[in-house]
């Protein structure tokens, strides 16, 4: 009854938020640039005879007399998109009526077992005539499945257009017989058709290329602020570079390149005094802006070691690495309210952090790679899909309550509704009660090497940020998660140097790790408007 209902109702879904996917039940399709439409419309069906309570709430007009008048034709983009509207409004038509005749025949049979009508049916017959209503209500239960698939494949149909329409890969032309389908075509010929459409210059193999100056001209997270004490300093590598942040005498933080000017020497190696940075070769010491300003046992010489824009906010260090003036604005990356940060962790892993983007905007394989951690017991759906903007670079998972969100240039961004640790509740993060928050930031430290920043917020439970040894216990949990992804990514990376493509075949629930290649293709490539911006 549940899946009738959402049949009945699936017009209030944002048209949207709904993607692709193949089947049976789609009707014939003709052929527009690259993708194929053919209009057919109508479905005949008796009407209901008998009237019912709940006649006026399924009481909405038949849609059939206001088809548009394409039957046959082969459409323009703009006729294609009215005849999916239109099919989405007659199916929703056809769904509250097979809802309607479920409740009717429930209605019959209370009659048939009504004490009064007993009186006057023998047994015989009342469980003939049940026999027949069970009957009548198996068939419409399932015509209301089959509907329920109908809408959702007109919908995904609709939203797949939009977006074909929106990215512009509908291609203005006439359509020519070479483009009509054979009737040898399957679906999933089609559906392999439309996936290639979408991914066309998707692309992701052999050895990792040399980093596009364009992708350094972003502001990144690089450490945590609780890591960075005034008489301490934190090393990274960012873009193949060694650098090495620490605080000023103002306490502000600074970065530099982690390489002393005069032999060479690591300055990580040294100390922090007074806000400079010492060399631990011959004491030679910097400030936060690179400037030497103080040689021992020798003449002070007018040198300087290259420093890139750093600065402090919500709990992070970020430096912008690129050589065009920083931006003005950090994106934010606190918590929702309500939520306290319990764990923050990093870790330098041995991939290229592109690699660990793809993973982390995946959820799909979580019941099949996370089996020992916080997935274990989690049952296969049928179908999984993530609900996106057609120009946006977040949504949700469905059937997961699971929000995400990807931020350029390496950041990613989760909400998950839980009902205790490692189980799920409800269809969205919304019914859920309580929720974790998780912050993912993929640094590009060289072509095979990730420095990973991860911190972990509750919305419940405050109790546990102050228990002993607990952020050692969250640690442990983030290293096994990894763990049992690094293993599949490592070989992923081992094959993609040999040539193989990591994103050969994309389906449904790739969407936004597509998305995120396809922005970063066209960072490399110095677009001047970035796709999935608005």
């Amino acid at each position: 009854m549940n899946a009738a209902v959402f049949a009945s109702s699936a017009l209030s879904l944002p048209i949207s938020f709904c993607k692709t996917r193949s089947s049976k039940l789609t009707r014939k399709k003709g052929v527009k640039g690259e993708f194929r439409v053919f209009a057919v419309f109508g479905e005949e069906s008796g009407l209901i005879e008998k009237k019912s309570q709940w006649g006026p709430l399924f009481d909405v007009e038949d849609p059939r007399t206001k088809a548009p008048p394409y039957k046959g034709k082969f459409l323009d983009v703009h006729q294609a998109l009215e005849v999916a509207r239109f099919d989405i409004q007659y199916l929703d038509w056809r769904a509250r009526q097979d809802l309607l005749t479920i409740m009717i025949l429930h209605d019959k049979v209370v009659d048939v077992l009504n004490p009064l009508a007993r009186e006057y049916k023998s047994i015989g017959t009342v469980k003939k005539e049940l026999a027949g209503l069970q009957e009548e209500l198996a068939k419409a239960h399932q015509q209301v499945h089959i509907s329920e698939a109908r809408v959702s494949t007109a919908l995904d149909k609709l939203a797949h257009m939009e977006e074909l329409v929106n990215d512009r890969l509908l291609p203005g032309r006439v359509t020519t017989e070479s483009d009509k389908p054979s009737s040898s075509t399957s679906v999933q010929d089609l559906d392999r058709e439309k996936t290639n459409i979408g991914a066309k210059t998707l692309n992701v193999s052999g050895p990792v290329q040399p980093y596009s100056p364009r992708l350094k001209n972003f502001w990144y997270p690089v450490a945590f602020t609780a890591d960075l004490k005034h008489d301490t300093m934190v090393p990274i590598d960012c873009f193949e570079q060694p650098w090495v942040i620490f605080r000023g005498e103002d306490g502000k933080p600074g970065c530099v390149r982690n390489t002393c000017a005069h032999r060479a020497c690591p300055l990580d190696l040294g100390t922090v005094n007074n806000g400079r940075i010492q060399c631990p070769y011959h004491g030679w010491e910097y400030s936060t802006d690179g400037k030497c300003t103080k040689m021992p046992s020798t003449k002070l010489l007018n040198v300087k070691i290259k420093s890139i824009p750093c600065l402090e906010q919500d709990g992070m260090i970020w430096v912008w690495p690129g050589d065009e003036p920083p931006s003005s604005t950090l994106p934010s990356l606190q918590p929702p309210s309500g939520f306290v940060i319990h764990a923050e962790l990093v870790m330098d892993l041995p991939v290229e952090h592109g690699l660990l983007l793809d993973n982390l905007l995946d959820l799909a394989h979580a019941p099949f790679t996370h089996t020992s951690t916080f997935a274990k017991g989690w049952s296969v759906p049928s179908l999984v899909k993530f609900l996106t903007p057609s120009s946006g670079l977040q949504g949700y998972w469905d059937p997961y309550p699971i929000d995400m969100e990807f931020k350029p240039p390496c950041i990613v961004l989760s909400t998950i509704g839980i009902s205790k640790p490692g189980k799920l509740e409800g269809k969205s993060t919304k019914q859920c009660a309580t929720h974790l928050h998780q912050l993912h930031v993929c640094l590009p430290s060289s072509r095979n090497k990730t420095r990973l920043l991860y911190r972990m917020s509750l919305d419940f439970a405050p109790i546990l940020k102050n228990v002993p040894f607990m952020e050692h216990l969250w640690r442990h949990f983030a290293e096994q998660v990894l763990n049992e992804d690094l293993r599949l990514v490592l070989g992923q990376q081992e094959r993609m140097l040999n040539g193989a493509n990591i994103w050969n075949l994309p389906v449904a629930y790739d969407k936004l790790g597509v998305r995120y290649r396809l922005w970063r293709n066209a960072v490399d490539r110095g677009d001047a408007k970035l796709p999935f911006s608005s």
